[in-house]
């Protein structure tokens, strides 16, 4: 799930190590890969949803996540770094919607069978060891998260100071969710590095251990391996930070942010392009079945319009 036109399909393709031209995907679209761990072993099969339209078809996300698949579940987040200010609004819309959606699954769970229900919210916690100086103060995802900052070329164009306040914020967000953060562009060294994260959730391959924070080179950041002491404090000065009134640190990070990059509002974010038009979907018998009862239907409300305005109402 991510922005719009994010390179969620490159990703996928990428990881299953397909040769295909992405096309823009339509609503939730599924695909799967098979991958062996070992030489003779079976191959394991790994599912792959994808929400297409950013965070215009939301609900949609109750769809693939389900009480028979959760403890296997996990969540990638691509989220487009060319555009700062559609950001926060999308990654604050999926991932709202995605915990909702989970939490409740796990809490009906908890009444039939709450070893099972226990499980995804431990192996979370597990991320971070019990004497990480942070143990108490983040507040884990409740399934595996992978949050992957796209479009990482035309990123590194930007001033060096928005870089900076989009990597420690994104680098504060990831690691406040227990998350893996990975950059990437079309760059076949960049996209390895996404892989390497999505198969460890995937196809259970080898976790791994190399983490790079440098700002002014992509970052890669495995869950569990990046600190508060580390990321700082948010990119704001001491008297802007007094005044800002937060709950969590998560809302001030998130204040501090949106002061820099003001949030396009999530009408700006909808999709309102009609699929049905789409040439991708063409289907003449189709199309041309749709075309007459478009007719039929304007003829109808003509029709009924007039035959409206020609009724003789009882003043009485």
């Amino acid at each position: 799930m991510g922005n719009k036109n994010g390179g969620k399909t490159t990703i996928i393709l990428r990881c299953l190590e397909r040769e295909e031209t992405p096309k823009p995907t339509l609503a939730l679209e599924y695909t799967f890969g098979r991958r062996a761990r070992r030489h003779n072993t079976p191959k394991d099969i790994a599912h792959f949803w994808e929400l297409g339209g950013g965070t215009s078809l939301l609900e949609l996300i109750r769809i693939p996540i389900t009480s028979h698949n959760i403890r296997s579940f996990a969540v990638v987040l691509v989220l487009d770094l060319s555009k700062p200010n559609e950001l926060w609004t999308t990654m604050e819309n999926l991932l709202q919607v995605t915990r909702n959606h989970v939490n409740k699954i796990l809490a009906k769970l908890e009444k039939t069978n709450p070893e099972v229900a226990a499980e995804p919210k431990q192996k979370m916690r597990n991320n971070l060891q019990r004497d990480h100086p942070d143990y108490e103060l983040v507040d884990p995802f409740p399934i595996p998260l992978v949050i992957i900052g796209s479009k990482y070329d035309i990123f590194h164009e930007f001033d060096s100071e928005m870089r900076k306040i989009i990597s420690k914020t994104l680098r504060f967000v990831s690691h406040y969710y227990g998350a893996s953060l990975v950059f990437t562009s079309k760059s076949e060294a960049l996209l390895l590095k996404a892989r390497v994260l999505i198969n460890h959730l995937a196809f259970g391959y080898d976790k791994s251990k190399s983490v790079s924070v440098d700002p002014s080179k992509p970052l890669f950041i495995p869950a569990g391996l990046d600190s508060l002491s580390q990321i700082g404090p948010p990119p704001a000065s001491d008297s802007d930070i007094g005044k800002m009134r937060a709950n969590t640190p998560l809302e001030l990070w998130k204040k501090v942010f949106e002061k820099t990059f003001p949030p396009k509002s999530s009408c700006d974010l909808q999709d309102s392009k009609d699929p049905a038009q789409d040439i991708q979907y063409a289907e003449y018998e189709v199309d041309v079945m749709r075309a007459q009862k478009n007719q039929e239907l304007e003829q109808y409300k003509r029709n009924a319009s007039k035959s409206w305005k020609e009724m003789d109402f009882d003043s009485d």
